[in-house]
C-alpha cells in the first residue's frame, strides 16, 4: 500500500472528528470507561456456555445461533483472558455511536441532531449494560440501527445497493440473535404501511431478501434436524420465566432503562415522522418501532429485548429536538449525563463486588428482575452471576481427584445447569478434568460421553433424589461464595453405581429451558 493510499483514510478520520468533536469525544471517553472495566471480574455464566459451545463449531446450538459462541471461543483461543473476551462487544458498543450520529444525519439532521443521537445512546443504562458482557444482544443494537440506516439511505438518497447490505446484515444478525425477526417484522410492516412501499419494486430488495434467507438459513436446518429445541426454549421462557408484566410495566421499565430524561427524545422520534416534512420519508421506521414493541410484549419478551431498537428513534428525535434553543439543548443533556452517572456502576464493573453490595443497598438501585431466577440476587443478576465458578471448579476438581485411580477412570462429573458445565469445562482443562455432563440446552445433544453412570459426581442436585436413583450416594463437599446467586450454593454428590446406565435414562435429565 503506498503512503498516498495510507494518508487518505486518516486524513477522513480528522475530517470526522473536526466535523463532530462532539461524537468522537464522546466514543473516546466511553472507551477509556471500557478499558478500565471491561476484565474485572469473571466470565459471566452465559459467557463461559459460549465459550464451550463455540469450541464444539457447528450451524446452531440448542438455545441459540452459532456467531457469538464461535466468536467466545476465538478470543480465548491463546488462554483464558476476560478482557479479551468483552472486546468484541465493546467494539459494537463504540461503533453504535458515530452509527447513530449517521442515522440522524441521513434522515435530514446536522450536527446538532447527530451529536444528540450520540450521546444517547452512550449514557442510555439499558444500552451500556447490553455491552457489559459477551453475549447475543451486545450485537443487536449495532445491527438494528444499522439495517435501519441502510434502509433510509436506499429511500432517500437513492443508493439501491445498501438494501442488498440491509439484507447481508439482517442474514449476519440472524445468525447472531433470532431476536432480530421482530425487527424485520417491524420494518416489513413498516414499509408496506407507508410511501416506503416503493421499495418492493426494486430488484435490489428482493436481492437483499435473498441474501438475508441464505445466511440465516443453515442455523435454521440445523434447529430443523434437531427438533426445533429454541422454539422449546423460548416458549417455556415466555410461559413461565420472563416477568413482562402489564404493557404499563412494560413502557415505565423501558423509560427508566434508556434513562429518563431522554423519553421526550425517542418518544419524539416515534411521533415526528407523522408530522415533520423531512420525516416523512422514514415513517416506516416509527411504525417498526411501535410494532416491534407490540411484538416484545405480547411475546412476553423481557424488557431489553426491545433496547436494540431505540437508536434509531434517539436519531429520529434528534431530528426534530435539534430545532431547540442551544441553551435548552445544553441543559438538557447535561441533566440526563447527571442522571446517568449514578446508575454507571449498576450496569458496568465499575466497583468491587462489596462495595457494589452496599451501593445497591443504599441508593435502591438495584434493577427489577426480568426473570424468576433473578429474584434474590446480591448484586444485579449479571454480576452475581459472575462470581464463584473458579472456586466450584477447584472444589470439584478435588473431589475428583480424591477418587481411586480405578474410580476416578469412570467418573463423569454431572451439573445441575449449564453454567456449572460450562465453568467446569472452561476452567477444568488445567485440573484435568472429563467433559461436564448436564441435561440442558446444548449439552443435553452432547450426551454422555461414553460415560455408563458407574460413578457420577454431581454438583448441586437433590440429594433425595440421588439416593433415590443410585446404588448408594453420599454429601462430599459444598460450593458457594458470598455474593453469588443463592442457587449456586449446593453439594457435590458421589453416586457410586446408577441403578440403570446412565445412557439408558439420560432422556430424563432433558431440560431445554
Amino acid at each position: 500500500m503506498t503512503g498516498a493510499h495510507l494518508v487518505r483514510p486518516v486524513e477522513a478520520i480528522r475530517a470526522g472528528v473536526r466535523r463532530s468533536p462532539l461524537v468522537w469525544l464522546t466514543v473516546s471517553v466511553l472507551s477509556l470507561v471500557y478499558l478500565f472495566t471491561a476484565g474485572r471480574y469473571d466470565i459471566f455464566r452465559n459467557e463461559l456456555y459460549f465459550i464451550a459451545c463455540g469450541r464444539h463449531p457447528a450451524f446452531g446450538y440448542a438455545d441459540l445461533p452459532p456467531v457469538v459462541p464461535l466468536v467466545a471461543a476465538a478470543t480465548q483461543a491463546f488462554g483464558l483472558n476476560v478482557w479479551m473476551l468483552r472486546l468484541p462487544a465493546v467494539v459494537a458498543a463504540l461503533a453504535l455511536i458515530p452509527l447513530t450520529a449517521q442515522l440522524a444525519r441521513t434522515v435530514g439532521g446536522d450536527e446538532r441532531a447527530a451529536w444528540m443521537a450520540a450521546i444517547a445512546v452512550a449514557i442510555a443504562p439499558g444500552l451500556l449494560a447490553l455491552s457489559s458482557t459477551l453475549g447475543p444482544s451486545a450485537f443487536e443494537p449495532l445491527g438494528w440501527t444499522l439495517c435501519a440506516w441502510l434502509l433510509a439511505r436506499a429511500i432517500l438518497d437513492g443508493k439501491r445497493n445498501s438494501l442488498v447490505w440491509a439484507g447481508v446484515v439482517a442474514g449476519i444478525g440472524f445468525e447472531t440473535k433470532y431476536g432480530i425477526g421482530t425487527w424485520l417484522l417491524g420494518l416489513s410492516i413498516g414499509i408496506v404501511v407507508t410511501s416506503a412501499r416503493k421499495l418492493l419494486y426494486w430488484r435490489e430488495s428482493w436481492y437483499a431478501v435473498a441474501a438475508a434467507v441464505i445466511i440465516g438459513a443453515p442455523s435454521l436446518v440445523w434447529q430443523q434436524l434437531h427438533g426445533w429445541p429454541f422454539l422449546a426454549t423460548i416458549g417455556f421462557a415466555t410461559a413461565h420465566r420472563n416477568l413482562t408484566g402489564t404493557p404499563l410495566r412494560f413502557e415505565l421499565g423501558q423509560v427508566a432503562a434508556m434513562n429518563f430524561l431522554l423519553a421526550p427524545l425517542w418518544i419524539t422520534g416515534v411521533v415526528a415522522p407523522g408530522f415533520v416534512e423531512r420525516l416523512k420519508p422514514v415513517r416506516f421506521l416509527s411504525v417498526a418501532f411501535v410494532v416491534t414493541t407490540a411484538t416484545v410484549i405480547y411475546l412476553r419478551g423481557k424488557d431489553y429485548y426491545l433496547f436494540p431498537a431505540y437508536p434509531t428513534m434517539f436519531a429520529l428525535g434528534a431530528v426534530a429536538c435539534a430545532e431547540l434553543g442551544r441553551t435548552l439543548r445544553t441543559i438538557w443533556f447535561l441533566a440526563a449525563l447527571a442522571a446517568a452517572l449514578p446508575v454507571v456502576p449498576v450496569v458496568l464493573p465499575i466497583l468491587d463486588p462489596p462495595a457494589l453490595a452496599r451501593y445497591l443497598d443504599k441508593t435502591h438501585l438495584r434493577p427489577r428482575p426480568v426473570e424468576i431466577e433473578g429474584f434474590g440476587a446480591p448484586l444485579t443478576q449479571v454480576f452475581s452471576d459472575e462470581l464463584g465458578w473458579r472456586a466450584m471448579e477447584k472444589q470439584a476438581a478435588q473431589a475428583y481427584h480424591s477418587l481411586s485411580p480405578v474410580d476416578r477412570a469412570r467418573a463423569a462429573i454431572m451439573t445441575q445447569n449449564y453454567g456449572e458445565a460450562a465453568a467446569l469445562d472452561v476452567y477444568g482443562r488445567e485440573d484435568g478434568l472429563p467433559p461436564s455432563l448436564c441435561g440442558q440446552l446444548q449439552y443435553y445433544f452432547w450426551g454422555t460421553h461414553g460415560f455408563d453412570g458407574s460413578v457420577i459426581l454431581h454438583l448441586n442436585g437433590d440429594p433425595k433424589r440421588w439416593s433415590e436413583i443410585c446404588r448408594d450416594s453420599r454429601i462430599v463437599d459444598r460450593f458457594g461464595v458470598p455474593l453469588a446467586m443463592p442457587y449456586e450454593h449446593g453439594p457435590i454428590i458421589l453416586c457410586n453405581g446408577l441403578l440403570q446406565p446412565l445412557p439408558v435414562i439420560w432422556e430424563r435429565f432433558k431440560r431445554q429451558h
